[in-house]
């Protein structure tokens, strides 16, 4: 299958088709989501909590997302990759611009960043050719990890429609709508001509996008709006001590994982050890 570009996506929502998208981290996970067909392959700053152990999405760099992209585009052949930009990276137009070309020339295809007043950021990233994925509602890196559902009232539902229009019409490509109410994400959608992608906003998006470790059940973050598909976290810990325990037992490893030398050469090394050790 030819590589997905910016208008592959939009023709999906053009033909009312389902957008997936996943967070992914490193290069095995890459090819996984790849070989699954998920359309944005999404290297989120949620790697901050998920894999970095940080306390805050807050405190990832710009040299994390390098790191983390790179690998990832290792084991991306067809998906739309997309790429966060960390906190404090595009507090400016002229900042997020040498920002988002760094990261285009580590093998992005757009860049995502969050914020529901940022039409001079995105304007400026769209008339320089890159390709711009907006985030309203909930956004991490400035609400942090109290999570409350916007779109609750007649002003604030207001102010969204609003804020997603204003962002297309400075050249986004996509928006991520986290924690909208489904109605105000439904009519939000039906407005837009780029694709919505829900996360915590209802099944009216375009598409979803959930991070990579909620859905095999990796963490002990529950969110209502999840859905893990594996336990991958306690067969993980299982194969953990399982392990410890047949070390300890002698049980591993068995001749299967072991290897042998010649009988004759064996013998002239144990000859020169008895003369000379």
């Amino acid at each position: 299958m030819a590589k997905k570009d910016i208008n592959f996506l939009h023709s999906k929502k053009q033909a009312d088709q389902k957008l997936t998208m996943l967070t992914c981290y490193d290069y095995p996970t890459a090819l996984m989501e790849d070989k699954a067909g998920i359309d944005i392959v999404f290297v989120g700053d949620s790697v901050g909590m998920n894999v970095l152990g940080y306390e805050s999405d807050t405190e990832v760099t710009m040299a994390d997302m390098l790191h983390h992209l790179k690998a990832v585009r290792r084991g991306v052949t067809t998906a739309y990759l997309l790429v966060d930009m960390p906190y404090k990276t595009y507090d400016t137009p002229e900042q997020a611009l040498e920002n988002a070309i760094t990261l285009l020339s580590y093998g992005a295809d757009g860049v995502k960043l969050e914020g529901w007043e940022k039409e001079a950021v995105v304007r400026t990233l769209a008339e320089n050719s890159i390709d711009v994925c907006a985030h309203i509602g909930h956004n991490p890196q400035f609400h942090g990890s109290r999570r409350l559902v916007r779109g609750r009232t007649y002003s604030k539902g207001k102010s969204l429609i609003q804020s997603a229009l204003a962002l297309e019409n400075a050249g986004a490509k996509l928006i991520v709508l986290e924690m909208v109410t489904k109605e105000i994400s439904k009519i939000i959608t039906e407005k837009l001509k780029i694709p919505a992608i829900g996360i915590g906003s209802g099944g009216n998006c375009d598409g979803q996008v959930l991070v990579i470790h909620d859905i095999l059940g990796i963490g002990a973050l529950a969110l209502t709006y999840t859905k893990a598909y594996e336990d991958y976290e306690n067969l993980t810990f299982q194969a953990i001590c399982q392990y410890k325990q047949e070390v300890e037992e002698g049980l591993f490893p068995t001749e299967a994982q072991e290897f042998s030398i010649d009988e004759e050469k064996l013998a002239k090394v144990e000859q020169w050890v008895t003369e000379n050790l």
